[in-house]
């Protein structure tokens, strides 16, 4: 049996009608026939979805493959089940309410093929609003890195992946996590992966908001997105070691996942379950090192960190508040020093770090005295290789700081 070049898996559950969409966007690839399958796997649909996929394997046979399933209470299982199916050289995680350009596939099997690529970033744009990061998309890149790039804000699995590595490194999504299980698996994937591509020059992926906001990580509750947070931290944990990678990593997370599930939603919760928002977000700062990234975290981003590792539930709330009434804050500048003066900054009782507020600090300027005349001297008559040299050499930098006050 020929093997094709990229199987792309579907996992649905309750996607009417965008699903359409969806197949429609298979359906109308440019990649030649047999050189594509699609395994889609129906997790307990109750709106007619399952109905629809048998529909369209009977209208084109040989290009989908179905599978019917129990609900599972995620997505993480219907996917894994689809990846051991798999056959192609390359698999694509298509979201059931999301579609694909209709040169997408081609180009993306093309770029892989020429690069040589393990995974391959493909163009992704939203439609009904929903908001892509596009700082990785500027270009066409063959290689890209955490290190150089927007890489740690595109970890979601809409990717073209090698199969091969893959199942070598057992890779499989957290079937325990109910959202976000994608994200560690990518991380962990494009850790491993010999080449991380982009291509961007072609608007291969459509992320579809559904006007229901039904999509599972628009449902999913906190605590849930907490989990899936900490899962890819300790992928990165593991796998990335210190250094800048996993610091991009570290905040991505620090600077935007975790904070923003300490905003406004975070006031509409119960009593309760603030005091766990806290302890999970708490866990986190602690366990991976959250601080050592915040030089690169907004001041709001730490602050409501710091707010919630410290258990303090109604001063988030009251920070949470006071960003949403004022916006930025004043500030304050002593010496060099500029802090954003929260409400929070010298507060009584909640003996925060003034560089939790430090907004910037100005260099100090170092006046310079002129050189003397022997300084002159030794600059001029002696070539700066030569000076080099000496200074290696004890005796002569002696000689030379005698000469030229230190400063040869």
């Amino acid at each position: 049996m020929t093997v094709p070049d990229v199987t792309v898996v579907v996992a649905v559950y309750n996607t009417l009608p965008y699903l359409t969409a969806c197949l429609d966007s298979l359906v109308g690839q440019t990649l030649a026939p047999g050189r594509m399958e699609v395994v889609a796997v129906d997790d307990g649909s109750t709106d007619g979805g399952g109905e629809l996929l048998d529909a369209y394997a009977d209208r084109h046979p040989g290009l989908f493959r179905v599978v019917h399933q129990p609900n599972s209470g995620g997505p993480a299982a219907p996917t894994n089940r689809a990846l051991d199916l798999a056959r192609g050289r390359y698999v694509l995680f298509l979201g059931a309410d999301d579609w694909l350009g209709e040169e997408a596939l081609e180009r993306l099997v093309a770029a892989a093929d020429a690069w040589g690529s393990d995974v391959v970033v493909p163009k992704q744009v939203g439609v009904n609003g929903r908001l892509v990061p596009q700082g990785i998309f500027h270009a066409d890149a063959e290689s890209v890195r955490f290190e150089d790039s927007a890489l740690a804000w595109a970890l979601a699995d809409t990717k073209l992946f090698r199969l091969e590595p893959l199942r070598r490194h057992g890779l499989r999504r957290d079937e325990s996590l109910k959202v976000f299980s994608d994200q560690p698996f990518t991380l962990a994937a494009c850790l491993r992966a010999r080449k991380v591509s982009v291509l961007a020059s072609y608007d291969c992926y459509h992320l579809v908001l559904r006007e229901d906001r039904g999509n599972v990580t628009e449902r999913a509750g906190v605590l849930d997105r907490l989990r899936g947070i900490a899962a890819l931290q300790q992928v990165a944990a593991e796998l990335a070691g210190p250094g800048e990678a996993l610091d991009a990593i570290r905040a991505r997370s620090f600077s935007w996942d975790v904070p923003r599930l300490l905003s406004d939603g975070f006031l509409l919760l119960d009593a309760g379950t603030q005091r766990r928002v806290c302890a999970e977000a708490a866990r986190l700062v602690e366990r991976f090192g959250a601080r050592e990234v915040y030089g690169r975290l907004p001041v709001e981003a730490r602050l409501r960190l710091e707010l919630a590792a410290a258990g303090r539930p109604e001063a988030l709330r009251d920070q949470i508040r006071y960003e949403a009434a004022h916006g930025a804050p004043p500030v304050v500048v002593e010496e060099r020093r500029h802090y954003a003066a929260y409400p929070a900054f010298r507060g009584a009782g909640l003996a925060l770090a003034d560089e939790l507020f430090l907004l910037r600090e100005e260099e100090a300027t170092v006046a310079v005295p002129p050189l003397n005349l022997a300084q002159q001297l030794w600059r001029g008559l002696v070539p700066e290789q030569v000076r080099r040299g000496l200074r290696r050499h004890p005796v002569w930098r002696r000689l030379a700081d005698s000469v030229s006050g230190g400063r040869a």
